[in-house]
């Protein structure tokens, strides 16, 4: 009797189990859609940008040396400081060029002393000659003779211009203004005229960047340019994420280099604030003058199918479509797209990271955050250069 029981109890629980099973399979649940970030493409006024390596150099830079040689008295300049074009930077001993300045302007005055002598004695030869009371001989020696004294005053004259010339070099001043370096030679020490390094001056209120263009892309993009244009360019040191120094070009070379195929340029930068170094490593962009209108999208929501680029829009019923685009420029974190897309397209902003094309998606709409990124040089010239295009 037992053994039946049990049969049954099996039998009905298998009954149970197999009700449950048709009554799930009659009802499936359904699955939630994936939520997707979505935006509509940007259409932005853009100019193409060329980039270009370059070193930073000051205008102007001097190697300080003295113009007279002599002893170091004193170091009149703090290392490192802005010193202004005339400022004492060194003095020398004078008290030699001092001595010598004495001795010759001592000269120059008993020169001048024979020399208006030498004049009485010619007027009264002049006059006793009138009466035949002298010869002529001694006429014409007196008048060498004031000949001769005149052109000694001018000769010690002369000398004692250049000693004061030297006397004044014992106080060496600044050429340029600008920032200083380091004394190379201390108080104390002998220096050579012309030949002591002393220390060193670069001016640091603007600088310059030499950059060279290849000969294809001038005669494509820049060759309606001229310095006096002043072709606008930004710059970025080593290290720095964005182009934060502006510019302009102020020098284009008269040749095309044969053997590089190049132009060389010179853009220049103001350096009001002092960041910008001599010798700096730095990158340069220099924007094409033709400005058009073309479809903004963020780099991210561009994916990569071996050897095509592709981005994935929404289509009907929320279905995402994959669609092949080709790219232009890129501008920070976002891509210009030259084909592929058109305006009032709707991509998936985070690209194919974690759906793929013919996926049903819960759109989320947000928009492409553009702002801070510099599509034209500025705003005026892009309006200017659209509308002569």
């Amino acid at each position: 009797m037992l053994k039946n029981i049990f049969i049954y109890s099996v039998v009905g629980l298998t009954l149970v189990l197999v009700g449950c099973s048709e009554e799930t399979t009659k009802t499936p649940s359904k699955r939630p859609l994936q939520p997707i970030d979505v935006a509509e493409v940007l259409i932005k006024p853009v100019q193409n940008w060329h980039t270009y390596t370059t070193r930073v150099e000051s205008p102007e830079e001097v190697a300080l040396m003295p113009r007279v040689s002599g002893v170091i008295n004193n170091i009149a300049f703090k290392e490192g400081d802005e010193v202004k074009e005339g400022d004492l930077l060194i003095q020398l001993d004078n008290r030699p060029f001092q001595a010598i300045v004495t001795s010759l302007e001592a000269q120059v005055l008993s020169a001048k002393a024979a020399l208006e002598q030498a004049k009485s004695e010619a007027q009264r030869a002049i006059r006793l000659s009138e009466r035949k009371a002298i010869s002529t001989e001694e006429v014409e020696l007196r008048k060498s003779t004031l000949s001769q004294r005149k052109a000694q005053v001018l000769a010690l004259q002369a000398q004692l211009d250049a000693a004061m010339l030297d006397l004044e070099f014992t106080a060496i001043r600044s050429p340029i203004n600008g920032v200083i370096s380091n004394a190379n030679i201390t108080k104390g020490n002998n220096v050579i005229a012309g030949q002591s390094v002393l220390t060193s001056i670069v001016s640091n209120k603007k600088m310059y960047a030499y950059f060279d263009i290849d000969e294809r892309t001038w005669n494509q993009s820049f060759s309606n340019i001229t310095a006096d244009s002043k072709q606008q360019v930004v710059m970025q040191k080593v290290g720095q994420n964005t182009f934060s120094y502006e510019g302009h070009i102020n020098f284009i070379d008269n040749q095309i280099n044969a053997s590089t195929g190049t132009l060389r340029l010179r853009a220049v930068f103001e350096n009001a604030d002092n960041q910008l170094r001599g010798g700096s490593f730095a990158r340069i962009k220099l924007a094409a003058n033709a400005v058009t209108e073309q479809i903004i999208i963020p780099s991210k929501a561009i994916g990569t199918d071996l050897k095509n680029r592709f981005v994935l829009t929404v289509g009907d019923n929320n279905i995402l479509q994959y669609k092949l685009v080709e790219l232009g420029e890129r501008y920070g974190k976002l891509r210009a797209v030259t084909s592929g897309l058109t305006k009032g397209d709707i991509i998936a902003v985070n690209g194919p990271a974690r759906v793929g094309p013919g996926m049903p998606i819960q759109p989320n709409s947000v928009e492409i955050d553009s702002r801070g990124v510099a599509f034209t040089l500025s705003k005026d010239q892009a309006e200017n250069l659209l509308a002569k295009h």
